[in-house]
């Protein structure tokens, strides 16, 4: 069983790296271009506390829960392939990345974008849940839980303050920057979700040809 620091670490940097939040902010953008910079916050904030929400019960229950239904993390990846690529599509050609019905309004609108696609399955995807199963697996006993949660934490209030320095930028660029822009984190959330659909299909069709 390593340190404390040490596991501390090996938590940070691998929910760091699974949850990616660099790689967020191009949905964040394509999601709230409608919003100003204070509801494009409040997105955030909801994003990241739906987020911690869903991590800490999978770290808790995840591995009962996933028996229990049979379900595979390489079908949630084949699932959230096909989510990000419809996202992007709809980022490729300068949409929001879901369309908002007439009668809706900007709480329920905002509401919805930060729980889908934000929450799941950008922050909370297949990588995330699968780390914070093994990782908390790993965590034999109290002190060492106590560092997992708190580099859990860590990584998700830094993800937050990424995403809302991501609206800043986005105000900087301007109305024609901002297309462009959406235009090519179009491009970068398809090649993402062509990786996440053949991550979890390869596993799936290999047994076939053995």
């Amino acid at each position: 069983m390593p340190g404390l620091l040490e596991f501390f670490l090996l938590c940070f940097t691998s929910l760091f790296t699974m949850i990616n939040p660099i790689g967020v902010i191009p949905l964040y953008l394509g999601a709230t271009q409608a919003f100003d910079a204070a509801e494009a916050k409040r997105v955030a904030v909801r994003a990241v506390l739906t987020s911690a929400l869903l991590l800490v019960s999978f770290a808790i229950t995840g591995k009962a829960i996933f028996d229990f239904f049979s379900i595979t993390i390489d079908s949630l990846r084949i699932v959230g392939g096909v989510l990000f690529f419809l996202m992007g599509f709809d980022m490729l050609q300068a949409r929001a990345v879901r369309r908002r019905e007439p009668e809706e309004t900007d709480t329920h609108y905002a509401t919805d974008v930060a729980i889908t696609p934000l929450a799941i399955p950008m922050i909370t995807g297949p990588g995330a849940i699968t780390m914070v199963i093994l990782l908390m697996k790993d965590a034999a006993d109290l002190p060492h839980r106590v560092a997992f949660f708190s580099a859990l934490f860590a990584v998700l209030a830094l993800t937050l303050l990424i995403l809302i320095a991501g609206k800043r930028i986005r105000a900087v660029l301007g109305e024609n920057g901002n297309k462009v822009l959406m235009r090519l984190m179009g491009l970068i959330v398809m090649v993402i979700a062509v990786e996440f659909f053949f991550a979890g299909l390869i596993p799936k069709i290999q047994p076939l040809f053995a």
